[in-house]
């Protein structure tokens, strides 16, 4: 796959662009396209945060959230929606880079006079991606609720899902697997350079693309909270904030192959200790 222009440019091509456009004019161009997409990502983020809270505070310990339940359509109709943005609250801060990297390469494009698609194309490519997981994990929360898996309050009522669940995630974090998808998540500029498609649809697939290696690091870690409560606040913040360090951080491969080990031996100590 040739690597797409823009994307790795050398200094005698940014110096031509800047010497057409206007040194200036480009970095503030740029600059502007880069704060205008950071502004979006992180008004969509704040909202399903509010949303979530305020999801969140509707339940106590002892009290279940209003959820119709007699049968596969009204459960999915209201839970394939709640997962959906909680999918954008945990993932869009650790995708954010990837975004801005790409509305900064489409803006180098444009200022070349390379038709290049918006940043939210590229976006609605990854919210494509988790709105598929999202749905397939609302549709499971429905079959657990059905079998009495999960409690009132959405979280595990059996300690063998639990430990389970553990375990499962665990395992998953420790797989050659989990590294590839995360070595994609980690190296943006990388991605980009071997999988560029142009125009509208190959923005689109690109995201789509994307956000599944997106989602081939981070589905098990999602898993876990059928364990404390699918709208438990303090589990989905910390969930959000692993992935973060994951993806960013530089030690964070290693990070999440020791978290991989304590979850599997806390999945063992509750199987154990049910048994």
């Amino acid at each position: 796959m040739p690597r797409p222009p823009g994307v790795i440019s050398d200094s005698s091509t940014t110096m031509s662009t800047a010497s057409r456009a206007g040194p200036h004019l480009l970095t503030r161009t740029l600059r502007r396209d880069r704060l205008l997409v950071a502004a979006g990502l992180l008004g969509i983020t704040a909202l399903s945060w509010v949303y979530i809270i305020h999801m969140g505070r509707s339940m106590s310990p002892d009290q279940a959230m209003p959820m119709p339940m007699p049968g596969n359509g009204p459960a999915l109709v209201w839970l394939i929606p709640m997962w959906i943005v909680m999918m954008v609250a945990m993932m869009v801060p650790s995708a954010a880079p990837m975004i801005l990297l790409f509305a900064t390469v489409a803006g180098q494009r444009r200022a070349r006079g390379v038709a290049t698609a918006s940043a939210w194309v590229f976006t609605a490519g990854y919210l494509l991606a988790w709105a598929l997981y999202a749905t397939m994990a609302a549709t499971i929360q429905a079959w657990l609720h059905r079998q009495a898996l999960l409690s009132p309050t959405m979280s595990s009522a059996n300690p063998l899902l639990a430990g389970g669940l553990l375990v499962l995630a665990g395992v998953y974090q420790l797989l050659p697997a989990k590294g590839a998808c995360l070595s994609h998540c980690r190296s943006p500029l990388s991605f980009f350079s071997s999988h560029w498609r142009e125009g509208v649809s190959g923005a689109l697939r690109m995201g789509f693309q994307h956000g599944t290696y997106c989602v081939g690091c981070c589905w098990a870690l999602m898993v876990l909270l059928f364990v404390a409560g699918v709208m438990n606040l303090l589990w989905v913040a910390t969930i959000a904030i692993f992935v973060l360090i994951e993806k960013l951080v530089p030690a964070g491969r290693r990070i999440g192959q020791v978290t991989g080990t304590l979850l599997i031996a806390w999945g063992i100590w509750i199987l154990v200790a049910t048994g």
